[in-house]
C-alpha cells in the first residue's frame, strides 16, 4: 500500500489505548505514581503509561503506516524478544519517518525505530543489535526504576514524565534543549540512560542478539560507526543523546563480543528489500531515487540485485511510470511469487493503472493461503475500496480487526469504506473509534452522537450500545483532564 509519509495530525496532547472490547468499560482510572508500595513500578501500571505515551506519539509524530515495513520490523523484533530474558508482556514495534540514526524504547514494551537506522545499517545484525539493546532497556525495567527513584520529587506527574521522556526519545536534540532551558540537571538525568543502564543493556542485548542467531560483533561495529560520526561531526547522532557513549563503552562491547565464536551471518533478503523501500520511498525524491538505483545497478557486481531492482520499481511507480515499474516487478515475482514486498508494489501498480480486478484476483488467492496477513489483507481491502466493492472490503477489515483491534491503518480503511458506501451510522462510529486512538475523546463522543442520529428507531440494542460508548468516551476525557 502506498502510504509514503503518513504523518498523523496532532489531535490531543495525551491519550489512552483501548481495544474494542474495552471501550464499553467506564471504570478506568489513571495510575497514582505516589502510592506504589513495591520497589519498581507494577507491570500493569507500566503498560498503562506505555499506552498513554504511544497514543501521544500517534497524535503528533511522523509515524510510518506501511504494512510491508511493519511486517518486517515486527518479525525481526519478535524474533529477538523470543530470545530475550525477563520478558513480561508482548512488545510493539513501530517506525518513525526520520533520517536520524535512532531507536528508543519506553514503558510497556513499545520500541520505536527511525527509518534512518535501517538506511544506515550495513547489515541486518547491526539493526538487530540496536533492537536487542532497546529490548533490554525494557526487560531490565530501566525506565520503570526511575519512577521509584524520583517518587520523592513532588513535581513528578504522569504528564510531566510522559512529556519529558517523549521529548527526549522521539526528538532527542530538541528535547535536550528544552530540558536544559527549563529543568534541573537532576530532571535531565532522569530522562537519559545512565552508564550503568547502558552497560546492562549492552550485556543483555548481546546475549539476545547471539541467541537469535545474529552476529554479536555487529554491536561493536554499530557503536564504532557512531563514534566515528561523533569524531567528525559537530552534531552527534540522535541515538547518542539518550545513550551515552564514553570511550570505554566501544571497547567493552568489543571485548564482550569476543566471548562468542566469530561467524558469518548473512542478512536476510527482506532486510535488503526493506532498506531499498526506505531509501526509495522515505529518504529520497522519486527522480533522485530512480537515478540512485539505476546507478547502483550499473556498478553493482553482486550476483543478486533484486533489492536494487525492487527499489527502482518503487521509484518508477511513485512517478506514475507504471509500465516500466510493472516490467521489473513481474520479473521479480516470477522467482518469488509469495514475496510480500513484491506483492505490495504490484498492487499499487494495478491500482495506478485502474486494473483493480487483476490485483484482486491475485490477492484473493494469496489471502486463501495466508488469511489475515496484514500486507495481503490490507492491500486486498484497499483495492476492493478502489473497485467500489465495499461489502468485500468491510468483511475483510472487520475480520482482521477481530484479531488486531487496535490496528490504526485497518480502522482508517474501514472508516473510508463506510464513508464511501454512505453507511452513515457505521461511518461515524468507526470514525469515533479511530479518533480515540489519537486521544481525541471529545471528538469521538461527537461522532458517536452523530451515529445515534442515523440509527433506526427500532434498533434499540444498537442505540443502547452507542449510548454506553458515548458515556465511556466522556469518562475517558475526564480522566485525561486530571493529568
Amino acid at each position: 500500500m502506498q502510504f509514503k509519509k503518513a504523518i498523523v495530525t496532532t489531535l490531543c496532547a495525551l491519550s489512552l489505548s483501548f481495544s474494542a472490547a474495552n471501550q464499553a468499560k467506564s471504570d478506568f482510572k489513571l495510575p497514582d505514581l505516589g502510592t506504589s508500595a513495591v520497589q519498581v513500578l507494577p507491570i500493569e501500571k507500566e503498560q498503562l503509561i506505555g499506552d498513554v505515551m504511544m497514543m501521544q506519539i500517534r497524535s503528533g509524530s511522523p509515524l510510518v503506516q506501511d504494512p510491508v515495513l511493519d511486517e518486517y520490523l515486527s518479525t525481526l523484533g519478535n524474533k529477538l524478544v523470543a530470545s530475550a530474558n525477563d520478558v513480561r508482556f508482548p512488545f510493539t514495534f513501530f517506525w518513525l519517518d526520520n533520517k536520524a540514526i535512532n531507536a528508543f524504547a519506553f514503558y510497556g514494551g513499545h520500541v520505536g525505530v527511525h527509518t534512518g537506522l535501517l538506511a544506515q545499517s550495513d547489515n541486518e545484525s547491526q539493526l538487530a543489535s540496536v533492537l536487542g539493546h532497546e529490548i533490554a532497556h525494557v526487560t531490565q525495567r530501566h525506565l520503570a526504576r526511575r519512577i521509584q527513584q524520583a517518587k520523592d520529587n513532588s513535581a513528578l506527574t504522569i504528564a510531566g514524565l510522559i512529556t519529558g521522556i517523549l521529548a527526549t526519545v522521539v526528538a532527542p536534540d530538541a528535547g535536550m534543549a528544552i530540558l536544559a532551558a527549563n529543568s534541573t540537571q537532576a530532571s535531565l538525568s532522569q530522562l537519559t540512560h545512565s552508564r550503568k543502564a547502558e552497560q546492562e543493556a549492552d550485556r543483555f542485548g548481546m546475549q539476545t542478539l547471539e541467541r537469535a542467531g545474529y552476529d554479536p560483533y555487529a554491536a561493536s561495529e554499530f557503536l564504532t560507526k557512531l563514534a566515528a560520526q561523533v569524531r567528525f561531526q559537530n552534531k552527534p547522532p540522535a541515538f547518542l543523546l539518550t545513550h551515552p557513549l564514553p570511550e570505554s563503552r566501544v571497547s567493552d562491547v568489543r571485548l564482550r563480543a569476543q566471548q562468542y565464536p566469530k561467524k558469518y551471518v548473512p542478512s536476510s533478503a527482506d532486510f535488503h528489500y526493506a532498506k531499498s523501500r526506505v531509501m526509495a520511498r522515505y529518504h529520497m525524491k522519486e527522480s533522485d531515487a530512480q537515478a540512485f538505483f539505476e546507478n547502483q545497478l550499473r556498478t553493482s557486481a553482486a550476483l543478486d540485485n533484486s533489492a536494487l531492482q525492487y527499489g527502482l520499481a518503487i521509484a518508477l511507480l511513485d512517478q506514475d511510470k507504471y509500465q516500466q515499474a510493472e516490467e521489473i516487478i513481474i520479473k521479480l515475482m516470477a522467482s518469488k511469487p509469495n514475496n510480500l514486498f513484491f506483492l505490495d508494489v504490484y498492487t499499487d501498480i494495478k491500482i495506478g493503472q485502474e486494473k483493480y480486478q487483476d490485483a484482486i484476483k491475485l490477492l484473493d488467492k494469496k489471502h486463501e493461503l495466508r488469511p489475515n496477513n496484514q500486507v495481503i489483507t490490507l492491500n486486498l481491502a484497499n483495492t476492493a475500496i478502489k473497485a467500489q466493492q465495499y461489502d468485500k472490503a468491510e468483511q475483510l477489515l472487520k475480520v482482521y480487526l477481530l484479531d488486531k483491534p487496535n490496528h490504526v491503518l485497518a480502522k482508517q480503511l474501514l472508516t473510508e469504506t463506510y464513508k464511501l458506501s454512505k453507511n452513515k451510522a457505521a461511518y461515524h462510529e468507526a470514525n469515533a473509534s479511530l479518533l480515540s486512538h489519537y486521544g481525541a475523546f471529545m471528538k469521538a463522543a461527537d461522532e458517536v452522537q452523530k451515529a445515534l442520529n442515523f440509527v433506526e428507531k427500532e434498533d434499540e440494542i444498537k442505540r443502547l450500545r452507542l449510548k454506553a460508548l458515548l458515556a465511556n468516551y466522556r469518562n475517558m476525557q475526564k480522566e485525561l483532564a486530571k493529568l
